[in-house]
């Protein structure tokens, strides 16, 4: 099995693939679409601004890789922090941008999702989620009370709530992680986040979608 991890220039590469490695699977770094088209698993990570990220995915003809690996022929792929955002629709940072469209949403910043004028953005440090039925297979197993390193500023809104597979509180109800089809993503770093974090990666290279 070959799990690759997407090279566009945004960033905490290295930190995935150690977590990969310390779980003992040898991770590839992908920088060409041929390369993206060769793995049997996909890992989309990112920190950073998501319309600068799709620039950079759209000038490498990364996201037509991306595209045809996981919507046509069905590769897993695992969302992490930016990479969760780059899946959606609408991106609404330094003004409206197209992601790559699998889910039909909108990245926002978290300020317009609460009243609180007081609230500490970006988002820094660790939180506790609420699992979905949807999320536990990759999220369950270590217990009730499981808490994620988060880090950011802006938030995925899905149209649909069936695809919202945990949920966590900061200010408002924000979402930490969804699931469709053959993709998982995360707004967490579950490559930072100690033992819930690998008990999450495992789940996902065992996963047969």
């Amino acid at each position: 099995m070959t799990v690759g991890v997407v090279d566009y220039g945004a960033g905490n590469l290295r930190s995935v693939l150690n977590m990969f490695a310390y779980l003992g699977e040898d991770a590839t770094i992908l920088r060409e679409p041929e390369d993206v088209l060769g793995a049997d698993r996909l890992v989309l990570p990112g920190v950073g601004a998501a319309g600068e990220a799709m620039d950079r995915l759209r000038t490498r003809h990364l996201d037509e890789a991306l595209d045809e690996a996981v919507l046509e022929k069905g590769r897993p792929l695992l969302g992490i922090c930016l990479g969760m955002q780059l899946i959606s629709e609408r991106l609404f940072e330094f003004g409206e941008r197209r992601g790559l469209g699998w889910i039909d949403g909108d990245v926002i910043n978290i300020r317009h999702c609460t009243n609180d004028p007081h609230l500490r953005v970006p988002h820094m440090g660790w939180n506790q989620i609420e699992i979905m039925p949807t999320g536990e297979e990759f999220l369950s197993g270590i217990g009730n009370s499981q808490q994620y390193y988060f880090a950011h500023s802006f938030t995925l809104r899905p149209s649909d709530d069936n695809v919202v597979a945990a949920r966590t509180s900061y200010g408002a109800d924000l979402v930490a992680a969804v699931r469709k089809d053959t993709i998982f993503a995360t707004q967490f770093h579950p490559e930072k986040s100690q033992v819930a974090g690998e008990r999450m990666i495992s789940a996902f290279l065992e996963w047969n979608p």
